[in-house]
């Protein structure tokens, strides 16, 4: 693989369900399926759907049920027995995703999901985040990072996504990101596709997949100035490496980087991340 498929492998897990996109079930399945039988298909992730919808999700994947590998939206007050009880069901379930703001609610949940389960946890970006991220980091659990919605409030500011990196890298958490990353490159865009959508600037995932680098290999001054470079020339894509500015990630520390702190990331659309790559010619 060369260093950009290395950064891509598995990376995208598909939202499809959720907005802006918000599919129908059925379609949504339809295109998980499509798009893992394409040639971009090395990229695509986990399916994500809410447990309350996994009954309809079975109907819906009918005998590719084991070819879908799911990653479960779950609220706090989830019980665990709920979850657990999908596992027996064909269902090819590998993590849950939760939304928590207290450590002793991490901690508790963590003791209920099952142990074959990764378990991500939603928490804040602000400043008193160390202590979630301490919690997550106590119970062997990995974090999970909003990074944008449907206004441009939703989108946290570059100095604070950096400083939640470097927390969770200094706890040795790993971390999915979620919402926000449909483009290569920090720009402006439309928020949803609406024709009265509003507009915003929306951070780049390849930005972000650079300051998770920088910081991952104890460069984290610089993640701040990654993630606010709108310019696609300061990028530079070969087969052996990535880079920005002057530095640069070989293949092998793609690769590091991806298996050891930023797993994933969960989008509505498989596609757009993959055409803005194609179009500035780095795919």
């Amino acid at each position: 693989m060369s260093a950009i498929e290395t950064m891509l492998a598995g990376l995208i897990d598909y939202a499809g369900l959720y907005p802006p996109a918000a599919l129908d079930m059925r379609n949504a399945v339809r295109d998980y399926l499509d798009y893992g039988s394409g040639r971009h298909a090395f990229a695509l992730g986990r399916f994500i759907v809410d447990v309350a919808r996994l009954e309809e999700f079975r109907e819906a994947a009918g005998g590719s049920l084991s070819d879908i590998p799911l990653s479960v939206i779950a609220a706090a007050t989830t019980p665990a027995d709920e979850v657990g009880s999908f596992l027996d069901r064909a269902l090819a379930i590998e993590s849950i995703e939760i939304k928590c703001s207290e450590p002793l609610t991490i901690c508790r949940i963590s003791e209920q999901v099952p142990l074959k389960l990764e378990r991500y946890f939603e928490i804040p970006i602000h400043l008193g985040c160390s202590g979630l991220i301490d919690a997550i980091a106590s119970v062997g659990a990995r974090a999970k990072l909003r990074m944008g919605g449907l206004v441009p409030e939703a989108f946290p500011p570059p100095d604070r996504v950096g400083e939640w990196l470097q927390v969770a890298s200094d706890r040795r958490v790993a971390f999915k990101a979620t919402a926000g990353l449909h483009h290569a490159i920090r720009s402006r865009h439309r928020l949803t596709y609406t024709p009265d959508s509003p507009c915003g600037m929306m951070h780049g995932f390849v930005n972000f997949f650079c300051a998770a680098a920088l910081i991952h290999s104890g460069k984290g001054e610089h993640a701040r100035a990654v993630l606010e470079d709108e310019d696609p020339g300061a990028f530079r894509i070969s087969p052996e490496a990535i880079a920005w500015r002057s530095h640069h990630w070989t293949t092998e520390q793609v690769r590091t980087i991806r298996q050891e702190f930023f797993m994933s990331y969960g989008s509505c659309s498989f596609v757009e991340p993959l055409q803005d790559l194609e179009a500035l010619g780095w795919l």
